[in-house]
């Protein structure tokens, strides 16, 4: 098969789809594999190490996009359309429910759109999890940064000094991007809770973090009660494939103090608050109800040597099976990755996309 990394476009997305590694691995496979020139760059790999694993470095994004499958970090830009054919298949975070646009585009042009986020194994979403993995951790990093009073925050040091509390940071959802949120805090020292409706994964985080982060039952009289006490809300909601459910409502947000800051993890599935908007890495934060809001939409893409790298460990045998045994093949042999097939033929395949958008479902054609 002819894969194609094209060099992400994304504003200030420095990700790559696959290192070199990874590309040598498909190319044991037999596969041939063209790389954009510079699509390396932003994570630190440069051209001569695609060429030294046998990549083939061509010129424009076209030339990439013009293989069998394409391998992206990424959802495609309104400047990446026009690459968009029939049987393309598109392995790539597409994030559907948050984006109708994108949903026709990959439709009219009967893309095989198969997404990273809605792979699912057991209850598991393994490639998610690595990104989630950085955006918690960095989600702490980034409010941390901007509670400080030179970024119009409150003024406080999240680990405290002796004599003074730590600050206090509240985490919504317990899943792997809430867990790590909330285990960087309270390694930091901040006092970190973590709001969850699922019992049972209160309890593995009770045992599994020893008891250094609290947990609480996620309802809105709770959330009410701790927002006058958060320094630090982040937002880690996530319904596989279908967007985040609104659980801050702009009046909620008028309960925390002036210069509180709110990281929402959820805005690449349309954010978990009422006032979220996507912003960039360029232009992360704005202001509202007196809150610092930080939705960037490719969080990970701020550390993307190592995002790339995390990434490529999970989606890569995903990779190596649809280029060797074709879609057909891989989708009737894998289960998990069937769940990943979310446009078909022209039709959507995954219940939570067509659900948010009101289009017509499709079941997937790929059964055993």
């Amino acid at each position: 098969m002819r894969i194609g990394i094209p060099r992400e476009v994304k504003v200030a997305e420095h990700r790559v789809s696959c290192p070199p590694g990874g590309v040598r691995m498909l190319l044991q496979g037999g596969h041939r594999v063209f790389v954009q020139q510079g699509a390396g760059l932003g994570s630190g790999f440069h051209d001569a190490e695609y060429l030294r694993a046998g990549a083939v470095i061509v010129p424009t994004a076209a030339d990439a996009w013009a293989c069998d499958m394409v391998l992206k970090v990424k959802e495609p830009i309104p400047a990446e359309y026009s690459y968009l054919r029939p049987e393309l298949v598109l392995f790539t975070y597409l994030h559907l429910a948050a984006s109708r646009e994108l949903t026709q585009a990959l439709l009219d042009a009967r893309v095989v759109g198969i997404a990273y986020e809605t792979i699912e194994v057991g209850r598991r979403l393994p490639l998610l999890e690595p990104m989630s993995e950085v955006a918690g951790r960095m989600s702490v990093l980034v409010g941390a940064h901007y509670l400080s009073t030179a970024q119009g925050g409150k003024g406080v040091l999240l680990v405290g000094v002796p004599g003074v509390l730590p600050g206090n940071v509240t985490v919504l959802g317990g899943g792997t991007a809430g867990v790590n949120a909330a285990r960087a805090a309270a390694e930091m020292g901040a006092e970190a809770t973590i709001l969850e409706i699922d019992i049972e994964k209160m309890r593995f985080i009770d045992m599994m973090l020893h008891g250094n982060v609290r947990t609480l039952y996620s309802n809105e009289q709770h959330l009410l009660e701790r927002l006058p006490e958060t320094d630090l809300l982040i937002g880690a909601v996530l319904v596989p494939g279908a967007r985040a459910p609104k659980l801050v409502t702009r009046e909620m947000l008028r309960l925390m103090a002036p210069g509180s800051v709110f990281v929402d993890i959820a805005i690449d599935q349309g954010g978990c608050a009422e006032t979220s908007r996507v912003t960039t890495h360029a232009d992360p934060v704005y202001e509202e109800e007196g809150v610092i809001h930080y939705c960037v939409g490719n969080m990970p893409g701020a550390y993307a040597r190592t995002a790339a790298q995390a990434l490529t460990n999970a989606t890569l045998p995903y990779a190596v099976a649809i280029a060797t045994r074709g879609v057909d093949g891989a989708m009737r042999g894998m289960p998990d990755l069937r769940l990943g097939l979310n446009t078909y033929d022209g039709c959507v395949t995954h219940p939570a996309v067509a659900e948010a958008h009101g289009m017509r479902y499709c079941p997937n054609p790929f059964t055993v």
